[in-house]
């Protein structure tokens, strides 16, 4: 294990999801799963009639860098807007490329600049953000 990219911070990110996690009544559901590493989110979603998220529940079968992502989005991105979510989730992408600097609305997404140099990891980090995107997603189809 590399200490540089999986560090006592990131650890700490992914045991900090809960288990199971569920909604009892998401407005949307999805499930995605990276082909490359095989890690797979999933995501309830409650959002308001203007499309901000007012209530979130992952679950991860991630490595920690996954699981560390989502902790990053399930403990910020309540209050936030689904298209301030797709635009972090390229902002993200872009720093992970070193292509742009790592979005600093969460001061926890700078931990997974370390991964830069992991390409095979990038799909991990960027998952959670997939799979309450096309949560929301489900949930704009049902309305």
């Amino acid at each position: 294990m590399d200490s540089a990219l999986y560090n006592r911070d990131i650890l700490r990110l992914a045991t900090s999801l809960v288990a199971g996690d569920r909604l009892a009544d998401p407005d949307g559901s999805a499930e995605v799963r990276s082909p490359l590493c095989g890690s797979r989110i999933q995501a309830d979603v409650v959002m308001d009639a203007a499309g901000i998220l007012r209530d979130l529940a992952l679950r991860a079968n991630a490595c920690a860098l996954g699981q560390a992502s989502a902790a990053i989005l399930a403990q910020n991105a309540l209050g936030t807007a689904m298209a301030e979510v797709a635009t972090l989730r390229d902002g993200v992408a872009q720093a992970l490329q070193r292509a742009g600097e790592m979005p600093s609305c969460w001061p926890e997404l700078a931990l997974l600049a370390a991964a830069c140099d992991y390409p095979s990891r990038h799909a991990a980090i960027l998952l959670p953000y997939d799979a309450i995107l096309a949560a929301a997603a489900q949930a704009k189809e049902k309305v």
